[in-house]
């Protein structure tokens, strides 16, 4: 069985921790993994399509005012330290530390008025767009668990869903995605875990699974077993098709960054020590992956940036965390464009929540729920523009509040899926429409 485990992490300020285990392999026989994944896929149909969506989740809720809603006019207490610079969209004003995004700005959509969080350090709505407050017998299924079921892998040996949610050093990282009642068999490929040394096989590191030999040699026990049981050649075309992912040179090749041009690897950045995960990515090696991976086929790509949960020295984390993340996002987006890939590829960035409009004595910002930030680009959507307002203390959507759902029916139009027909079974057998009816593609973007 080839096993991706996560050690126990520091909590977010709620106490919540978060601990990855997930099980890929299934190599045994009777094992639940890979081919049941793969089974599940074909059930599901293939329909060959090469749209993506690659969805930047910042866990802990980051602070919408102090990033793209700056409020000028508002007392000092909550105004804060930055100041906001122009972008290229004449009208729009974001913070000082993005300025690669301020000149990339006819290429990206602002929103300022996400509704729809709760108080609670839940990736839940970013990934499907529910509520924790939903409840459904086996939990909702995230946006690229309802990809694999519906449409499966776009290219031999390639899952149609991976997570890169590394553990860095002691900080937990949210789940890169739950198939909630669809089944682990829609759960994400995650080739990192919390750490690449954590996903062995047989003591094959992920390393070493570059190295398809080295690769099946560590299955030599398995085959002798299944070879004096003369059960290898009975065994099912989907633990074939196992095989093939965990050998798939282009899967290798998709998650080998040595084989990019170090010119664009210094244009993502390349992180620090400081900000290596254990045994994974660097912090901002994960945007390069991301655009690796759905250009090999993958069809929705998750990952986790950095940790915003920040009670305590706003806008010193912030002076470390937003140059990163301006590099990275703009690096991506810049990318997709240059490929081609900007009308197949849709980009969100986006919390769980955003923060309190008043600072409190520990230069923090508190969990704030009623109203956050999110960054949309490429998909095909109509760039160059902000959607939506706040009133003057950054604290409530007064113009065009935009809920989670809506933002995910817009993926799924990008994605070509109809949400007004589209259904997953839950596990009753059900259909279960993948947003609630009310809430369509959004008109300002599609």
């Amino acid at each position: 069985m080839l096993t991706i485990s996560g050690s126990r992490g520091e909590p977010f300020c709620d106490g919540l921790t978060r601990r990855s285990f997930l099980k890929v392999g299934g190599l045994g026989l009777g094992g639940l993994g890979l081919p049941d994944l793969l089974r599940a896929e074909a059930q599901g149909g293939n329909a060959q399509r090469n749209k993506s969506v690659i969805m930047i989740f910042l866990p802990g809720g980051p602070p919408h005012q102090d990033m793209f809603d700056l409020k000028m006019d508002a007392p000092a207490e909550i105004r804060g330290e930055f100041s906001p610079i122009p972008t290229a969209v004449p009208g729009i004003q974001i913070c000082e530390l993005f300025p690669r995004m301020a000149r990339m700005a006819k290429r990206l959509t602002f929103i300022r008025s996400i509704v729809g969080g709760v108080d609670s350090h839940w990736s839940l709505q970013c990934l499907s767009g529910r509520s924790p407050r939903e409840k459904i017998a086996g939990g909702w299924p995230s946006l690229g668990s309802v990809l694999s079921k519906l449409e499966g892998p776009a290219q031999p040996g390639i899952p149609p869903f991976v997570g890169l949610a590394p553990k860095m050093g002691h900080v937990p990282w949210s789940d890169p995605g739950k198939p909630g009642f669809l089944g682990p068999s829609h759960g994400p490929f995650n080739p990192n875990g919390a750490g690449r040394a954590d996903m062995i096989l047989d003591q094959v590191s992920l390393d070493r699974l570059k190295d398809r030999r080295s690769l099946l040699q560590g299955f030599d026990r398995f085959r002798r077993t299944v070879d004096r049981e003369d059960a290898f050649g009975g065994m099912e075309q989907f633990t074939r098709q196992a095989f093939g992912i965990l050998t798939s040179s282009r899967l290798a090749a998709a998650l080998d960054l040595d084989k990019e041009d170090p010119k664009l690897r210094d244009r993502y950045g390349r992180g620090s020590a400081k900000l290596q995960a254990d045994g994974g990515p660097k912090l901002l090696d994960q945007f390069l992956l991301a655009r690796r991976l759905v250009e090999a086929g993958v069809r929705c790509v998750t990952l986790a940036f950095s940790r915003w949960d920040w009670h305590g020295n706003n806008f010193g984390r912030a002076r470390e965390d937003f140059p990163m993340l301006d590099q990275g996002v703009t690096a991506l987006v810049e990318d997709l464009h240059d490929r081609g890939l900007d009308q197949d590829v849709s980009v969100v960035v986006w919390g769980e929540f955003g923060r309190t409009p008043k600072i409190n004595p520990q230069a923090g910002r508190d969990h704030w729920p009623r109203v956050s930030c999110a960054l949309l680009a490429c998909g095909g959507m109509k760039m160059g523009q902000v959607i939506g307002a706040t009133d003057r203390l950054g604290g409530e959507a007064t113009d065009r509040p935009v809920h989670f759902q809506e933002v995910f029916a817009t993926l799924y139009h990008n994605l070509g899926i109809d949400v007004s027909t589209a259904t997953v079974p839950d596990l009753s057998g059900r259909p279960r429409y993948l947003v609630d009816p009310q809430f369509r593609a959004m008109p300002e973007l599609v």
